[in-house]
């Protein structure tokens, strides 16, 4: 293994992740979505974790990319949805 990617997998491993938990989220509702959408990043870095260190294979890499990729998209299309819904409430007349 070539020095460079086994200290970019060291500090890979040592960087605190971007999808930790900051409260208690219940089952139902939003709330689940967001732990359900949370939870799929941190499988996607586990999986980058582990291609990195060559202990998963690159199909599994490509799965978790293309999982997070679609995470990412819904939550997007939320987002503009929910904005959307906020700018047409600003638009009615009092």
């Amino acid at each position: 293994m070539d020095i460079r990617s086994a200290l970019a997998a060291n500090a890979y491993s040592g960087a605190k992740p971007a999808t930790a938990a900051t409260g208690n989220a219940t089952e139902k509702g939003p709330a689940a979505l967001v732990k359900s959408f949370t939870d799929t990043l941190k499988e996607s870095e586990e999986t980058a974790k582990q291609a990195l260190t060559g202990n998963a294979d690159p199909q599994a890499l490509v799965q978790a990319l293309a999982e997070t990729q679609l995470a990412v998209e819904a939550a997007v299309t939320v987002r503009d949805r929910v904005v959307e819904a906020y700018q047409e409430i600003l638009r009615m007349p009092v």
